[in-house]
């Protein structure tokens, strides 16, 4: 399969990455495989996937939850090494082209007090919102990788 195929299969084809890239073979090994079922775990198990209800939770967590993915992914990385590599070609587009911007600019706003006002509260919750889906597409993905069960629509949501 080329990496595009596995992109557009999850919804991922957004991506911007060089055509040579795309038009690769897609051959996860075992290291790429153990890497994807860590980062699945923990994107299965937050926010970042899962439905939050409008007077559940806090907008400054959530921001936090999220922008987690980038230290776990690192740690992911590293403690797996260059042998996971297409887990790495597929990790680090989506952290600095799908959750940078959105956590950038959520940031910067908490920074000048964003989270106090209930209008800017729900404008984050919607971005949030809209940000799911895709997150959603990558955790299956994860779990593609990772030759598991994707459980990423087993539980009912209130969506």
């Amino acid at each position: 399969m080329k990496r595009r195929d596995f992109l557009e299969k999850w919804g991922l084809s957004s991506l911007k990455i060089k055509l040579p890239f795309l038009e690769g073979e897609f051959n996860p090994r075992d290291p790429d495989r153990a890497a994807a079922w860590e980062l699945y775990v923990e994107l299965l198990t937050r926010v970042t996937t899962q439905h939050l209800a409008p007077e559940d939770g806090d907008e400054e967590a959530t921001l936090e939850s999220v922008h987690a993915i980038f230290p776990l992914t690192r740690d992911i990385l590293r403690g797996h090494g260059s042998g996971a590599g297409e887990f790495a070609k597929l990790a680090i587009p989506v952290l600095n082209q799908i959750i940078r911007p959105f956590t950038a600019k959520w940031h910067r706003r908490s920074l000048t007090g964003a989270f106090k006002d209930p209008e800017r509260c729900r404008e984050f919750r919607v971005e949030l919102t809209a940000l799911q889906p895709t997150l959603r597409g990558y955790t299956s993905a994860l779990a593609d990788m990772a030759q598991v069960e994707d459980l990423t629509t087993l539980e009912e949501t209130g969506a």
